[in-house]
């Protein structure tokens, strides 16, 4: 097999990844590896407006944002293989690549892995009933609606109340298929409250809370969905040809389990430290792959920070071993990132990812280490299921860097 050699191999095209890529070309070879033809990532599906707000400081449509992420990596020197996969790990820094032109090695002195997240389809929820045509999640919705300009059907049930969820709703929309109801099982929407008011009233969706499919109906094609109300057990059955399962997210962290790196508890990425770096020597992780699931630009911010890293990595500058853990007790499920490097080194945007199974309209949050308080704070936001907390990394100011794990709670 061909062995090409390159200073930073990024597995995944999409924001986090060119980002990265952008901001290490010019003085390093770097590679990027794109399964799809394209390079941009899932904003290449997403054909509505709301991106590059954090990252470019302006409001763009998602195929205008992955358009700009890719000519700016080309323009970079990045070297942008589409249609091309990592397969397997062949040794501690070096992978095997299928690609159109065949298979070969690459060697890297730093692998940043940008692999993203997946909805859960509707097999890994465990629903019941049928097995039809015109079950979706919201990716295979957008890559049928805005790259294939195919209809999905005319009446749609929207499973889930996530941001995604409303993203769903408007490409239903956009392919002339009316959302008929969207449902959570959740007490109260997962999106945000002033943008799932105003996108309740001006897309005419009605959301039902407390409600889970209970059964899908229909032979060649869906007919109808049960659905069963959690409180009261009340069933009743809903006509339609169209379901789309959203959010409910989980890591593509195939590659990372191939590799032994350490998952983390709760989310199932990659463990990584505040410099994304993973436990596998020389291989950082990236975006929606550690912190499943944030916005596109919050991802980009990822491939700026993850960029200090590298460098010091390939300047010989990082040897030492993360040697804190912080961890979270119920209802947080995971923290991102669950490692401290070293106390003066700060994550990406200053910020702590949490997410939470409970709603708490008042989040207030404490630290702890040896069983002593470190730190408190009360957030002016709430805490809610479906979405990212950020929570500000002055939370961890008091770290003792020889004190053992933190742990973080939510009161």
């Amino acid at each position: 097999m061909i062995t090409q050699r390159c200073d930073v191999l990024i597995i995944g095209g999409g924001p986090s990844g060119l980002t990265a890529a952008a901001n290490l070309a010019g003085d390093h070879h770097v590679v990027v590896l794109e399964r799809e033809r394209f390079g941009g990532g899932i904003p290449r599906h997403s054909d509505h407006t709301g991106y590059g707000i954090r990252d470019l400081h302006r409001v763009m449509s998602g195929p205008a944002y992955a358009k700009r992420l890719v000519d700016t990596a080309l323009a970079s020197g990045v070297d942008l293989r589409t249609e091309s996969m990592m397969t397997s790990w062949i040794g501690e820094r070096s992978v095997a690549v299928t690609s159109p032109q065949g298979r070969y090695e690459l060697a890297a002195t730093a692998i940043i892995l940008a692999t993203g997240a997946r909805e859960r389809p509707r097999s890994a929820r465990l629903v019941a009933g049928d097995r039809p045509a015109g079950v979706f999640t919201t990716g295979a919705l957008q890559n049928l609606v805005h790259l294939h300009h195919r209809s999905p059907g005319s009446k749609a049930v929207v499973v889930g109340s996530e941001l995604v969820s409303w993203s769903a709703v408007l490409t239903l929309r956009e392919a002339g298929c009316e959302t008929v109801e969207m449902i959570t099982d959740r007490e109260r929407s997962e999106s945000y409250a002033a943008f799932h008011h105003v996108a309740k009233r001006v897309l005419s969706t009605p959301v039902s809370t407390l409600t889970r499919v209970r059964r899908i109906v229909g032979r060649d094609r869906v007919e109808a969905v049960e659905l069963e109300h959690l409180a009261s057990g009340a069933v009743r059955t809903v006509p339609c040809d169209t379901i789309v399962f959203t959010g409910d997210w989980i890591p593509d962290n195939e590659l990372a389990r191939l590799g032994g790196i350490e998952l983390a508890a709760g989310s199932l990425a990659p463990a990584v430290d505040t410099t994304l770096r993973t436990s596998r020597p020389g291989v950082f992780a990236i975006g929606n792959l550690v912190h499943p699931v944030d916005t596109a630009d919050v991802c980009a911010q990822d491939g700026h920070h993850v960029a200090q890293g590298v460098r010091e990595l390939l300047h010989g500058r990082q040897n030492e071993s993360a040697n804190i853990a912080i961890t979270v007790d119920s209802p947080l499920r995971w923290v991102s990132p669950s490692r401290i490097w070293r106390v003066d080194v700060a994550p990406a945007r200053r910020r702590l990812l949490l997410w939470t199974d409970e709603y708490r309209p008042v989040a207030k949050l404490t630290a702890t280490q040896a069983d002593g308080v470190i730190g408190r704070i009360t957030l002016p936001w709430p805490a809610a299921p479906g979405r990212v907390l950020r929570v500000p990394w002055s939370l961890l100011a008091n770290v003792d860097p020889d004190g053992g794990d933190v742990g973080i709670r939510l009161g």
